[in-house]
C-alpha cells in the first residue's frame, strides 16, 4: 500500500471528509481493520484565503509548494491537495515535486465520462468557476463542455462556501439555494452537476436532483486509494 500524501485545512470541514473516506475506502477494499497510509500537512485556512481575495496567489504557491515537498520528504508517494480552488496552482506543485499530484479535476472528469456525460455545470467558488484553471481541465484534456450559473448565483455560492460552510454552518435555505442553482444548470443544458468545492457536498448530500452531482472530495479520495492499492 502506497502512502497518501495530503494538503489540507482548505477547509478542515473537508479535510476530515477526505480523512474518513480514504480510510473507509480502503477498509472496504481490503477489509477488516485495514485503514490508508495517510500523511496530512495542515495549513491555517485564514491566511490562505485572505491571500485569494487580495489575489497573492504568487504566495500561496510558495506555502504549497513547501507543503508538497514536506510531504515526498516524510515518505508519500504521491499527493493530493484537498481544494479544487488550490488547483489553480497545480502546475505549480507539480513542478517541484517528483511524486505524482493527483488532480481532483481528472478523478471528476473519470466519473462524468463514465456516466456518458458530455456537458456539466460547475458549482464552486468564484475562483474555480470563473478562471480558466479548472474549465481548461475538463475541456481541453477531457473533451467535455461546462456552463457555470450566472453571475448572482456565483455569488450567492460564493459567500456561502466562506460564510457559511468553511465555518462549519448548514443550514436547510443554504442547501435549498444551492441545489436551486444546479436545477438552473440542469435547465440550461447540463446534464450532470460538478461539486466543485469540497465542501458543497457536506452541504448537499445525497439529495435527489434532476440530473447526476459529482462530489469532487469523494471521486478524489476514492481515486487515490485506487493508486493507493495499484488497482
Amino acid at each position: 500500500m502506497k502512502t497518501i500524501g495530503l494538503i489540507g485545512g482548505m477547509s478542515w470541514e473537508s479535510s476530515l471528509e477526505y480523512y474518513r473516506i480514504l480510510n473507509q475506502t480502503t477498509r472496504d477494499r481490503l477489509g477488516g481493520l485495514h485503514s490508508a497510509k495517510i500523511i496530512l500537512f495542515s495549513v491555517d485556512f485564514a491566511d490562505m484565503a485572505a491571500m485569494q481575495h487580495e489575489n497573492r496567489w504568487d504566495d500561496i504557491s510558495e506555502i504549497l509548494v513547501e507543503a508538497a515537498q514536506q510531504l515526498q520528504m516524510a515518505g508519500a508517494s504521491m499527493v493530493l491537495v484537498c481544494a479544487n480552488t488550490m488547483h489553480r496552482l497545480a502546475d505549480d506543485i507539480e513542478a517541484h515535486i517528483s511524486i505524482p499530484l493527483l488532480h481532483i479535476a481528472d478523478a471528476t472528469a473519470e466519473a462524468i465520462k463514465a456516466q456518458g456525460i458530455q456537458r456539466v455545470g460547475l458549482l464552486g467558488t468564484k475562483f474555480t468557476m470563473e478562471a480558466d484553471f479548472y474549465r481548461q481541465r475538463l475541456t481541453e484534456h477531457h473533451g467535455l463542455e461546462v456552463i457555470i450559473p450566472k453571475a448572482p448565483g456565483r455569488e450567492a455560492v460564493h459567500r456561502i462556501i466562506y460564510d457559511e460552510l468553511c465555518q462549519g454552518r448548514f443550514t436547510p435555505e443554504s442547501r435549498q439555494a444551492v441545489l436551486a442553482l444546479g436545477q438552473d444548470l440542469a435547465e440550461a443544458g447540463a446534464t450532470g452537476v460538478v461539486l466543485g468545492c469540497t465542501e458543497l457536498e457536506l452541504l448537499v448530500g445525497d439529495s435527489l436532483a434532476t440530473v447526476p452531482l459529482f462530489p469532487t472530495t469523494r471521486l478524489h479520495a476514492e481515486a487515490a486509494v485506487k493508486l493507493a492499492l495499484g488497482l
